[in-house]
């Protein structure tokens, strides 16, 4: 019959043609891993691109979504830079916090210093947002509200090492913001930089703090002519 030599291709000597391949079907993210995917790649485009040179388009198409699915997560641009900022904030105040265990307060020093520039080496893009100008409105956030919140955490310190030597504990907040100040510049230099090594960094910045600090005085005086 015609329709049974239609429907044979081996019996016409015809090769057979290899089955048609399926499209890999594309895995749906759930709503948390959408976030993160969104949270990373925001990270990445505001530390090379800072806050106004990144477009809720560019990280939609960075993700392969659409813009409402941004503003879905994060209610925009500034919603989703506030959040990378918070992370960002937390994960450098933790590192701090953890170092700063029981010893020699020149110890305690190094540690502090060794938590900064470990931040800056192994969370490079966080620290570039950090040190950026916040654009969002918030009293945190900001780099030097970031360098008081360390300050607060070594403030303890230099508080119970001043009453010992027998200096007002009530300046400890004064040297706790100069000395975290001194070290967070130096870092945010030693970000481009890389030289000299991050050991031989925090060996000359506590080398300059500590003696400075070993060498005190009580009550310090001018020299200058200007008094006030």
């Amino acid at each position: 019959m015609i329709e049974d030599v239609a429907t044979d291709s081996s019996s016409s000597g015809e090769k057979s043609r290899p089955a048609p391949t399926r499209r890999a079907r594309r895995v749906r993210m759930t709503g948390k891993e959408r976030r993160e995917q969104l949270l990373d790649i925001g990270r990445t485009l505001f530390a090379d691109k800072g806050f106004e040179g990144t477009s809720v388009e560019e990280i939609a198409a960075r993700a392969g979504v659409s813009k409402p699915v941004v503003y879905e997560h994060f209610g925009g641009k500034e919603g989703l830079y506030a959040v990378v900022v918070d992370r960002e904030m937390r994960q450098l105040l933790d590192l701090v916090t953890g170092a700063l265990t029981a010893g020699h307060p020149r110890e305690l020093l190094e540690q502090a210093a060794f938590a900064l520039l470990d931040y800056i080496e192994t969370y490079t893009d966080g620290f570039r947002i950090l040190v950026r100008d916040s654009p969002v409105a918030q009293s945190t956030g900001t780099f030097a509200s970031l360098i008081s919140d360390i300050a607060t955490q070594v403030e303890d310190i230099l508080g119970l090492e001043f009453k010992a030597r027998g200096f007002d504990p009530k300046l400890a907040p004064l040297y706790a913001q100069a000395l975290v100040g001194m070290v967070a510049l130096t870092g945010q230099w030693w970000l481009d930089v890389r030289k000299p090594k991050k050991a031989e960094v925090a060996a000359h910045l506590v080398n300059l703090a500590w003696h400075g600090l070993e060498n005190l005085e009580s009550k310090p005086r001018l020299i200058g002519h200007r008094k006030n």
